[in-house]
């Protein structure tokens, strides 16, 4: 299973930017799909994740209600938008596939720049 995400950029504080996910390889539509972003000299951290069918979200408490995550299993894609952000928001935003068998992230993409500032 591959990952590929992008969209990345700079944007102002209170500005908005989505990033995408391409899944290939596998059947997107059995995995449930994290975005984890990473700091330079800290750990990955979760942001939030949707399940397999789409039918449930979740959030980190700091991105609720300024995330969405979401996605489309007929194009293999899955989306994190990004409103109201702020520049504690800039990291290096992954995306990662949830093996159905190991119920862990197993995959994950090569990660994409999101800087937020003025």
């Amino acid at each position: 299973v591959q990952l590929q995400a992008s969209g990345g950029g700079l944007v102002q504080p209170g500005g908005s930017l989505s990033v995408s996910c391409e899944v290939s390889g596998g059947t997107f539509s059995r995995y449930g799909i994290g975005w984890f972003r990473q700091v330079a000299g800290k750990q990955r951290s979760y942001v939030g994740s949707i399940t397999a069918n789409g039918g449930n979200t979740y959030y980190v408490n700091s991105v609720k209600g300024r995330f969405t995550i979401s996605r489309d299993n007929a194009k293999n894609m899955a989306y994190l938008q990004m409103g109201s952000l702020k520049p504690e928001d800039t990291a290096v935003y992954y995306c990662t596939a949830e093996n159905p068998e190991s119920r862990q992230y197993d995959w994950w993409g090569q990660g994409t720049q999101v800087t937020v500032s003025s």
